[in-house]
């Protein structure tokens, strides 16, 4: 570990006396070699485990790439950085993948802007920043589809509808979800899909009413019109017994109906969170009316 650091140094030293002085074949050619050498002290540092040192040395080579006017290899240098700091602070991180995406964003390279877009979002939803995640997924989607990437811009768009419907953000979740499903359907691959798609919206349909089925009735109407197939399916059932639990304001009914679904097919974590939410309004206004009473 010592030798690598000890070597890193020495090949900084280098880097900086190299930009001290003067270039032989103008001040190019000395940022370009600073480059290079800068190249060799990171990868010591990284051979190190030491990943502050690793990454600050990256984004001394991405200043003499931007320097040299190379900005394709800045970008690259500025997102090497940010896969170092990614280890140790996740700030440092974020602010060398934006620095990168402004760089790729100028030269026209989308995909790869993308691609950072949603390595930032990531980071935000590891440190549970949901906001933020949104926000970042929302740049990524935009982007993978302009670049017709939609398989992509999907799964960004999924995680958006995710985090919106856990920030109470129901109406947006809902619209991505169903967008989704009518898009699944033209697809042979991903109409299999669909019925998963109209769960979830379904599921924030029955959130945003709080005690009011008339939303999520017209939804069931709506999406057994936009896939004859779904009423059908265990999907549609849970929602119209969910839907019937609570016009009956019967709470044991609502619990059975998840029950028997969550026997067939296991509930993720984001839907039990959501149903909760649910069975909680109904316990409240079952309250509410035993009070009146």
């Amino acid at each position: 570990m010592g030798d690598h650091i000890a070597r890193g140094e020495d090949f900084e030293r280098k880097a900086e006396k190299k930009l001290s002085g003067w270039g032989l074949f103008g001040s190019g050619s000395k940022f370009e070699d600073a480059a290079d050498l800068f190249d060799k002290a990171a990868n010591c540092f990284k051979l190190a485990k030491s990943w502050d040192q690793a990454g600050s040395t990256y984004v001394k080579r991405a200043n003499c790439h931007i320097k040299a006017d190379s900005k394709h290899e800045a970008a690259n240098a500025y997102a090497d950085a940010a896969h170092c700091y990614k280890k140790t602070n996740t700030k440092e991180s974020i602010s060398c993948l934006e620095q990168a995406v402004n760089i790729f964003m100028e030269i026209g390279r989308l995909s790869m802007a993308a691609r950072y877009f949603k390595e930032i979002a990531e980071l935000c939803e590891s440190d549970q920043n949901f906001e933020q995640a949104i926000v970042y997924y929302e740049r990524a989607a935009d982007l993978f589809q302009s670049e017709e990437v939609t398989s992509t811009a999907n799964q960004c768009r999924q995680k958006i509808a995710q985090f919106a419907a856990q920030l109470e953000q129901y109406k947006k979740a809902i619209e991505i979800y169903e967008d989704i499903a009518r898009q699944s359907l033209n697809s042979n691959l991903l109409k299999y899909g669909v019925k998963g798609h109209l769960l979830n919206a379904g599921i924030c349909q029955l959130c945003k009413g709080k005690g009011d089925t008339i939303a999520i009735n017209n939804a069931l109407e709506r999406y057994q019109d936009l896939d004859p197939n779904f009423s059908g399916s265990r999907e549609y059932r849970l929602l119209a017994d969910i839907a019937d639990a609570i016009d009956q304001e019967d709470v044991a009914k609502f619990t059975d109906a998840v029950k028997e679904f969550d026997s067939m097919t296991q509930l993720d974590a984001w839907k039990t969170t959501l149903l909760l939410r649910v069975k909680d309004a109904l316990k409240a206004k079952e309250l509410e009316e035993d009070d009146l009473t």
